[in-house]
């Protein structure tokens, strides 16, 4: 497929008087320097990327390329499939046909769909705050039962979701560049310019677009219209305040999901975010509602939310979340984003932000060690320096940290490094103290029972796979099937 843009690069630094008091130029300017060393360091293709205060754009700018083949740059003109930030726009439509009448929260999802095989204590609340698995209502696992939400919102209304959703979002806001994008027909007629596709692999490769929609994904769009719909949700004309708190808060305010976005505290600040991810595009949408700051980014690969595992809830380990973060709302713009150099860490008063800095580096590095063996080596310097700066690592120990350091020792493995032991006490104290939070978390459980298959310890790791196959309420995903083959493979 191929498109047309127009050439060149769009840079837009706006700001009124009283944006220049909280928001000096060197923010912008340190942001935009860290925003093109990350598009190099994750090999992204072309990067959309905007940030807007106070309904005012602050910075924006597309880098790179929309066509690598022909050399056509990004513009504002490219489209982007933005997956699953589709559940953003669902969120907001279930909330106004909860306002209008046409459905309530708390409906039993047997309602709309009494033929599924799941519990009749699961309610459309649950599907949509991705807390329906394990014990109903209780605990965060993002699922893809988000999507039988179709469903509900047609037999609700006795409307298709397509046209709820152009009814009720695209046409009242004038989304001009916004679409539910079913095949490639629809790009030939509606002459859609979205920016091709790429993966990373041998190098960057050629790829795909995924086809047909649901509330969980489909939508296709651009910076100009997920500005327009962002500040309407901002202004309370798509929604009521009150129905855009619930959305925020939902079934509990201590998990890390509301209703259809996600909602985390960090540095004293409320951050509610969503993000895509296609196997070729990835998207990103950071708010904080307390500084009416907004980021959104739009990327041709898949890599500016796959490395940061942005599925277990913690924004905070996107270094592109992090940039924005200390340029713009933390004032650390004197702190290196990444850590080219093996000097002491200086001594910065926001010890916290720090850690996080240099864990989030060591998680990215880690993922990148699949095309580049060096980052192999930078993941575990990061590291090693993490754990003799801050001892304490059971203090604030998380699911992206197990991830971290047993993906090592997977990169390992398969690049037959020979063993990799340096973090297995970390990895098994750090395993008891999640799945005693959290016995029933099915990635603990993945990433504990590969950890003892590499060290042969076939009894604790057909615990923990026998563990995801035999879980009650789980829906079967990529990691049942992985832990199904390896129970196969290891009969007793």
């Amino acid at each position: 497929m191929k498109s047309l843009y127009v050439f060149g690069a769009v840079l837009l630094l706006i700001s009124s008087c009283a944006q220049k008091e909280e928001i000096i130029p060197t923010s912008s300017e340190k942001f935009a320097t860290e925003v093109k060393e990350l598009k190099e360091y994750f090999q992204i293709p072309g990067l959309a990327v905007s940030v807007e205060k106070n309904n005012e754009i602050v910075y924006q700018d597309y880098l790179g390329y929309a066509n690598l083949k022909s050399q056509i740059k990004l513009d504002s003109t490219a489209l982007f499939p933005i997956a699953s930030l589709t559940k953003v726009f669902s969120g907001v439509l279930m909330m106004k046909l909860v306002e209008q009448g046409r459905l309530s929260l708390d409906d039993s999802l047997k309602k709309y769909l009494p033929e599924v095989g799941v519990s009749d204590s699961i309610l459309v609340k649950h599907i949509l705050s991705h807390t329906s698995q394990g014990e109903i209502g209780k605990k965060f696992y993002y699922s893809s039962r988000f999507g039988a939400l179709t469903t509900v919102i047609e037999k609700a209304t006795g409307k298709s979701f397509e046209t709820l959703m152009t009814e009720e979002i695209f046409e009242p806001l004038g989304l001009k560049n916004t679409y539910l994008l079913k095949d490639s027909l629809q790009i030939v007629q509606n002459k859609l310019k979205i920016a091709e596709p790429y993966r990373l692999e041998n190098g960057i490769e050629n790829g795909f677009i995924d086809y047909g929609f649901s509330t969980s994904a489909g939508i296709v769009s651009n910076l100009g219209d997920l500005r327009i719909f962002n500040q309407a949700f901002d202004d309370n004309r798509l929604i009521s305040e009150s129905s855009r708190n619930q959305m925020f808060t939902g079934v509990d305010e201590k998990l890390p999901y509301g209703y259809g976005i996600f909602s985390q505290q960090f540095e004293g600040l409320k951050l509610i975010w969503a993000y895509g991810q296609y196997d070729c595009y990835s998207s990103l949408l950071l708010k904080i509602p307390s500084k009416k700051i907004t980021l959104t980014l739009l990327a041709n690969n898949n890599l500016m939310s796959d490395p940061a595992r942005l599925i277990y809830g913690d924004v905070t380990a996107s270094l592109f979340a992090l940039s924005f973060l200390k340029n713009y709302v933390l004032s650390l713009e004197d702190m290196a984003l990444l850590e080219i150099k093996k000097t002491e860490a200086k001594r910065y008063v926001d010890q916290n932000f720090y850690r996080k800095k240099l864990l989030s580096e060591a998680l990215a590095a880690s993922f990148m060690a699949r095309f580049d063996q060096n980052k192999m080596k930078t993941s575990t310097a990061l590291l090693h320096r993490v754990f003799l700066e801050y001892p304490n690592y059971l203090e604030y120990a998380d699911i992206n940290l197990l991830h971290n350091l047993t993906f090592l020792k997977d990169i390992a493995f398969y690049k037959e490094l020979g063993e990799f032991n340096e973090f297995d006490k970390n990895i098994e104290a750090i395993g008891v103290k999640l799945l005693k939070e959290d016995s029933n978390d099915p990635y603990l459980h993945m990433y504990m029972g590969t950890y003892y298959d590499r060290k042969g310890d076939n009894d604790q790791a057909r615990y923990h796979f026998e563990h995801i196959v035999n879980a009650d309420n789980f829906s079967k995903n990529w990691y049942t099937s992985e832990a199904s083959n390896w129970i196969k493979e290891h009969k007793e």
